[in-house]
């Protein structure tokens, strides 16, 4: 099992993509649109640094924290 408390660069990328996340749900809602696919392809390239789960399958570690915060809820 994976945890940020070991892993400092991690803990890093996956703040660096809640903010981002969160940045990406307000300039949705606000209507630019430009600027708001730039935030979400941001968002994207962070979390493609992380590990993913299971082994190399499946998602990203945090994934539950950063969707929540590109959906507003973080």
């Amino acid at each position: 099992m994976h945890s940020f408390e070991y892993n400092t660069r991690d803990a890093l990328i996956q703040g660096l993509s809640v903010q981002t996340g969160k940045l990406f749900a307000e300039l949705y809602k606000s209507g630019t649109d430009q600027q708001s696919l730039d935030a979400l392809e941001a968002y994207k390239s962070l979390r493609r640094l992380l590990p993913t789960e299971q082994y190399g399958e499946g998602r990203h570690i945090g994934a539950t924290a950063a969707h929540k915060a590109t959906q507003g809820t973080a």
